[in-house]
């Protein structure tokens, strides 16, 4: 079974002076994209990058979620922070390393299963296997349990 997902880009001009509209397929997001806000300060515009950790983000988060249900584990939340870097190598650019920093409330888990899940995780989430060229680090914190007041 081979599932098909699609997204869209137009760019106009030139690539520092030209601006672009980055859509995706299923019509949840729309927004600009340009020059300054891929190498440059502009925060209110999207990048490739940017689009990247997050769907990075939620493929790990899923995966996570996945394999701790099948080891027998339901996590209550799993919040997950991708950082993808860009940076020139030679004539071009290159995103050489992805940070994944999650933390996540599993009840009744030892922090050893809790590690050897995640690193599971992040070896077999689709996003992971696809970005391989890039070196992918993973900083898992299994949340402690709130003390009842």
């Amino acid at each position: 079974m081979s599932i098909k997902r699609t997204s869209e880009a137009k760019w106009n001009d030139s690539v520092t002076e030209g601006s672009g509209e980055v859509k995706l397929g299923s019509g949840a997001f729309a927004g600009p994209y340009s020059f300054n806000s891929r190498f440059g300060d502009d925060t209110k515009a999207t990048n490739p990058e940017e689009l990247i950790a997050a769907a990075h983000a939620g493929c790990f988060s899923m995966a996570f979620s996945l394999i701790l249900g099948k080891s027998g584990f339901t996590p209550k939340s799993i919040e997950t922070k991708a950082s993808v870097y860009i940076e020139q190598q030679g004539e071009g650019f290159a995103i050489p390393k992805i940070e994944l920093v999650t933390v996540a409330d599993v009840p009744n888990i030892s922090n050893e299963e809790f590690q050897t899940i995640a690193e599971t995780a992040k070896a077999n989430c689709p996003v992971s296997k696809v970005l391989a060229a890039a070196e992918i680090t993973l900083d898992a914190t299994l949340k402690k349990a709130e003390a009842a007041a």
